[in-house]
């Protein structure tokens, strides 16, 4: 219809428009060391060669890169610095990964924050890449399915033993409905041993579940060949 041509021009130019304002306010940076990027990327040249993608086996979870060079600087930023606006560059990278790798699943749920550290940091970064990873998806976020009773320390300040103990037995499902008999992405940001991941898994299955499939943005360990 002719009126319908117009209308799209109109449309495409006021997004057009947005996008350069958006970019005069908040010029696009580098997610690791803050040096001007293309809007769609998240690295800059520099840095990107220091992302290690890594080669997702049966038995991990699905993870995006190995943990090291850009993705621990912009990890690290994104948790303990106060950057929730990395949620999204970081995000974007979860949504390839979801994209490519990830199985059909009804609902995704992030790894939880005890309410004090929720508090004090003010956002729970898993939550924020789940939402991408809901969104490429086009299934639900369950952002509150899992609660964690214990403020335990850090899992990076603890040995792999201690890891396991730290966390057995500290999550459970504040909301057993949002995923009973659901096949279930578990998010989170980082992945080490896996403790947290696992005792997660543990609660929602005892929710019942249907599966629970693990991804992350970052694992230790070795680094895909490619």
């Amino acid at each position: 219809m002719p009126h319908v041509r117009p209308f799209l021009l109109a449309s495409l130019a006021v997004r057009v428009i947005a996008r350069a304002l958006l970019d005069t306010l908040s010029p696009p940076a580098c997610a690791a060391c803050d040096a001007p990027v293309r809007r769609d990327r998240v690295f800059c040249p520099v840095c990107a060669e220091a992302v290690l993608r890594t080669e997702n086996v049966p038995g991990e979870p699905l993870a995006f890169a190995a943990f090291g060079g850009a993705i621990a600087a912009a990890l690290r930023r994104f948790k303990y610095e106060e950057r929730p606006d990395l949620g999204r560059p970081l995000g974007h990278l979860l949504r390839g990964l979801v994209r490519d790798e990830a199985p059909v699943v009804d609902v995704v749920v992030p790894v939880p924050l005890h309410p004090r550290r929720l508090a004090e940091r003010g956002y729970n970064q898993a939550a924020l890449l789940a939402h991408a990873a809901a969104i490429e998806l086009g299934v639900p976020l369950a952002a509150r399915a899992l609660v964690r009773l214990r403020d335990t320390p850090q899992q990076a300040t603890l040995g792999r033993v201690e890891r396991c103990t730290n966390v057995a037995r500290a999550f459970v499902a504040r909301s057993p409905r949002a995923v009973r008999g659901r096949r279930v992405l578990l998010v989170d940001d980082v992945a080490t041993t896996g403790a947290t991941l696992s005792a997660c898994r543990d609660a929602l299955v005892e929710a019942g579940a249907r599966d629970v499939t693990a991804l992350c943005l970052a694992r230790t360990g070795a680094p895909s060949p490619d």
